[in-house]
């Protein structure tokens, strides 16, 4: 039995207190994180199965194991005789990985087997796992008889491939070795058999010095991610495996490709390695793809996505019986994560939640409304687990739950026997954890069963019946079975909701009342600070029309000095900086229209202001989507640095509008003032009902 020291401690202490240690308290005993605990317990689960037995949890998350008293009594005897390995299953597939990486091109398996001190069976399952890995990101582990194993793909593939394995097993060493560097204890040997620990914190302060210090704060687990990936291409560089000739980069990427332009220069000069113009494009990709905003500074501009995102909470909230269409909040948090979240999968960059089993088990109806919409949505995207939890989050904090109050109660019909119908029954809870309670009926209880006390009704033979809804499934329940289980209830997330509440909305509804006790001087405050920003926009709003425009450049300077006549902005040189600044980031053309939202904020800039300028001849930009459009109307949207979240809600209902409808884009590409300021009038007087009242 393999096993390490860790996993034989958890399971010696689960064995010995059955039910009184928490994931807490274990992490606490053995001085790890919650995570590495709960890593482990992945590992100890399948290792308990050889012996018929599984890890539970009481209804204060105490963890026992479950199973016959003879098979825990043999796990014991076991675990007497077996010496711990200091090396897990994902340290010895890392190590496989470095090798295969780097000192290729052919390796006989025995001599592979030889250099991790396994057998050559426990090496073709190392390698079938790696196979299975490395095809996320096009690299193809080949395996020919007489010749021997091959890793076969591009090098950005293999960097991407490595990167994320280290991240996404790995990432708490990562930050443990990192935090032990930067208090100043020195590490002789490489970090996880590989990063030089010299390399490793000159990259630290050359990330930290000239992006988060200088740029937006990255979130901590794309810094150590970043940190990774630079190590990663500094030793691959200087150990021979450089990065073949690729296209040039993509538009969207200038500021992340100046960023680390920066970071490379000082990089080659201070540790005498050459990177490439090459290495910079491929950095510049994992940099576009962290969490680099946060949620407060506000994407009010993300026209595109914001759609999509306010698509994605009404379908959410249509399925869970719940209105969440309103929570600004829930709309700022999504569109600042799923920014980079969908570059990042666009780029096939592997992204490890650690926290994806257990929010699946906390909010299984939530996770799988969300799927649904993500899928509905953002149909050229395929999500993986780890990113809905992602999202899930979101929407569980805008819920304010604990835990779901939502059971999903199914039948079972099964005329093969009391035992079979049990085991399937068992069978159901334990691959379905989102289903509460399964009851077992008899062809003759059929007969009298009311099955609209049921959310889900499966059968092992045909039945009789045409207004009843059921699945037909395998009495033994294959993996095919579970798949349609599975795609039933998450298609019908709504039938299941619309019977019962999704939350106990009662008892949330007081507990929030209770700690919501609003101060009059704040509700004045923020309706006063409402007004204002109305008043402001609609006063300087203007719709102008401009003749013989060649460049909209100047058609913006132009403008901009019609504001400063009129006290709007103090710096017309500072705004335009920032202008195009913005537009080096991402085109500002809106796709499948004539217009483009040009918009920034800065201290030049003395209150809100949006107008629109319309064309007579169309001028060519950069579309949202990186191609050139032609556009006749040029929309103006320009805010001071710093906005309230007020402020920012009201620009979003505005960039929001732009595309919500067809009735919404004729109204601004029609050069009416008269409509369009009808328009704002409107979104403003349905906020104010709507939202502002309300709240």
């Amino acid at each position: 039995m393999f096993i390490t020291f860790r996993e034989k401690s958890i399971i010696e202490l689960i064995v010995k207190t059955s039910g009184k240690h928490t994931v807490n308290s274990l992490s606490s005993y053995l001085d790890v994180s919650a995570r590495t605990i709960q890593r482990d317990l992945k590992s100890v689960g399948k290792l308990l199965q050889q012996f018929d037995l599984t890890v539970e949890r009481t209804a204060d998350e105490g963890l026992f194991i479950e199973g016959p008293n003879d098979q825990v009594y043999r796990l014991i005897q076991n675990l007497i005789t077996t010496s711990p390995a200091d090396e897990t299953a994902e340290e010895r597939k890392l190590k496989l990985l470095l090798i295969l990486l780097h000192e290729g091109p052919f390796f006989k398996k025995q001599m592979l087997a030889n250099n991790l001190g396994v057998s050559t069976a426990t090496l073709t399952v190392y390698l079938e796992d790696l196979i299975s890995w490395l095809g996320k990101f096009s690299v193809e582990l080949s395996r020919t008889r007489g010749v021997g194993v091959e890793v076969v793909g591009r090098e950005t593939d293999k960097r991407h491939a490595l990167g994320s394995y280290v991240l996404s097993f790995f990432y708490e060493e990562m930050v443990e070795s990192l935090y032990f560097l930067q208090q100043g204890k020195k590490q002789q040997q490489k970090i996880l058999g590989y990063f030089l620990p010299g390399y490793m914190i000159v990259v630290d302060g050359l990330v930290d010095q000239k992006i988060n210090k200088e740029q937006t704060k990255l979130a901590d687990r794309d810094y150590i991610g970043l940190v990774v990936y630079c190590c990663l291409t500094v030793q691959r560089t200087e150990n021979g495996f450089p990065i073949e000739l690729e296209e040039q980069p993509e538009y969207g990427t200038e500021r992340e490709h100046q960023l680390m332009d920066a970071v490379c220069r000082e990089l080659s000069k201070q540790l005498s390695i050459p990177l490439t113009a090459e290495d910079i494009y491929f950095l510049s990709v994992i940099l576009k793809g962290s969490k680099v905003q946060a949620a407060d500074t506000g994407y009010y501009d993300s026209v595109l996505l914001g759609r999509l995102i306010k698509n994605l909470i009404r379908d959410v909230s249509a399925q869970l019986h719940v209105d969440l269409v309103d929570d600004f909040s829930l709309y700022q948090g999504l569109l600042a994560h799923m920014g980079p979240s969908i570059f990042r999968l666009n780029q096939k960059l592997e992204s490890f939640n650690p926290l994806t089993d257990e929010i699946k088990r906390k909010y299984p109806v939530l996770f799988m409304a969300v799927k649904q919409s993500l899928e509905s949505e953002f149909e050229d995207l395929d999500f993986p687990a780890g990113e809905i939890a992602y999202v899930v989050l979101h929407f569980g904090s805008a819920l304010l739950m604990n835990e779901e109050r939502l059971r999903i109660d199914a039948v079972v019909i099964c005329p093969t026997g009391i035992g079979t119908s049990k085991m399937l029954a068992s069978r159901i809870q334990k691959e379905l954890p989102e289903i509460n309670s399964v009851e077992i009926l008899s062809i003759n209880e059929f007969q009298t069963a009311h099955f609209q006390d049921y959310d889900l009704v499966i059968s092992t033979i045909r039945l009789p019946v045409t207004e009843v809804d059921y699945i037909m499934v395998s009495p033994l329940l294959s993996d095919q079975d579970i798949g349609y289980i599975e795609n039933y209830l998450q298609k019908n997330v709504e039938k299941i909701t619309s019977k019962k509440r999704y939350l106990d909305l009662e008892n949330s509804d007081r507990s929030v009342t209770a700690n919501k006790k609003p101060n009059i001087q704040n509700v004045l405050r923020e309706i006063k600070e409402v007004q204002v920003s109305m008043d402001t926009l609609l006063t300087n709003f203007k719709v102008i029309n401009t003749q013989l425009a060649t460049d909209h450049w100047q058609v913006l300077r132009e403008v901009m000095e019609q504001a400063e006549k009129e006290a709007l902005i103090t710096d017309i040189d500072a705004a335009m900086h920032e202008l195009k600044e913005r537009e080096k980031k991402g085109g500002l053309g809106i796709p499948d229209t004539n217009m483009a939202l040009f918009h920034c904020r800065d201290d030049s800039i003395r209150g809100l202001l949006f107008q629109v300028v319309h064309l007579d001849t169309a001028l060519v930009v950069r579309g949202m989507d990186g191609k050139e459009m032609r556009i006749k109307n040029l929309l103006l949207m320009l805010a001071p640095t710093l906005l309230t979240a007020r402020e920012q809600e009201i620009l979003s209902l505005i960039s929001t509008s732009l595309i919500e409808s067809e009735r919404s884009m004729m109204i601004y590409t029609s050069a009416n003032e008269k409509v369009i300021r009808q328009k704002l009038e409107e979104l403003f007087l349905d906020y104010l009902q709507n939202k502002l009242i309300k709240e």
